[in-house]
C-alpha cells in the first residue's frame, strides 16, 4: 500500500472536507466544533502524562477514544452522510463518566469557597481541560443552531467538565495538600 501524503493542498483556499467528502469553510459551526473538540483531547493527552495514578490515566484514554468519537459525530452532517454507529455516544459512557465523577467526588473533602485554578502541573491542566472543554460544549451548542446535535453527545461533554473539576480538585490535594481557595477580600 502507497504511503498517502499528508498535505494535499485541498485547504489551501479556506475550505475543508466533512465525513463524506462535502466541502465547508473552516469557519463553519461544525468545523469549529470538532476542531475545539480535538484541541482538548490534545491537552488530555498532556494531562495523562502528569497523573500518576494509573485509574485515572486509564479513565483519561477512555476519555479520548470518547472524544474521537465525538469528533467523528460533528464531523459528519447527517443531511448529506449517514452517520456511523461507531460515532454514537451511548448512555453507558455518559454513566462511566458520572461513576469516575462520584468515585474521585467520595475522596474529596466538601467545598466550601470558589476553587482557583493552579497549584499543581497536572491540576493546572486538568483545570485547562475543564475551560476548554466547556468551549468545546459552547462550539456543539452553536452547532445546534442549524444542525442537529444528539443529547447524548451534549451530556457526555458537560459531564466531562465536572469529571475534570473534580479531578483538578484531587490532584491538588493529593500533591498539595489542600486547593487554592478564592480571595473574595482581594481588592
Amino acid at each position: 500500500m502507497k504511503k498517502s501524503k499528508i498535505y494535499t493542498g485541498g485547504g489551501d483556499k479556506g475550505t475543508t472536507s466533512l465525513v463524506g467528502g462535502q466541502r465547508v469553510s473552516k469557519a463553519d459551526p461544525r468545523i469549529e466544533s470538532y476542531g475545539t473538540t480535538d484541541e482538548l483531547n490534545s491537552f488530555i493527552g498532556l494531562l495523562i502524562t502528569q497523573v500518576e495514578e494509573q485509574e485515572d490515566k486509564d479513565f483519561l484514554s477512555f476519555v479520548q477514544h470518547k472524544l474521537f468519537t465525538i469528533g467523528s459525530y460533528l464531523a459528519t452532517d447527517q443531511e448529506n452522510t449517514e452517520l456511523k454507529i461507531e460515532s454514537r455516544i451511548t448512555p453507558e459512557s455518559i454513566e462511566r463518566v458520572e461513576r469516575e465523577i462520584d468515585r474521585i467526588d467520595a475522596e474529596l473533602p466538601r467545598m466550601k469557597a470558589f476553587v482557583l485554578p493552579g497549584g499543581s502541573v497536572s491540576a493546572s491542566l486538568a483545570h485547562v481541560c475543564r475551560t476548554v472543554c466547556r468551549r468545546s460544549e459552547r462550539r456543539i451548542y452553536a452547532l445546534t443552531q442549524t444542525s442537529r446535535v444528539e443529547e447524548p453527545v451534549l451530556t457526555f461533554i458537560n459531564r466531562l467538565s465536572d469529571y475534570f473539576f473534580v479531578l483538578g480538585r484531587k490532584e491538588n490535594i493529593k500533591i498539595n495538600g489542600d486547593e487554592i481557595i478564592w480571595d473574595y477580600t482581594c481588592i
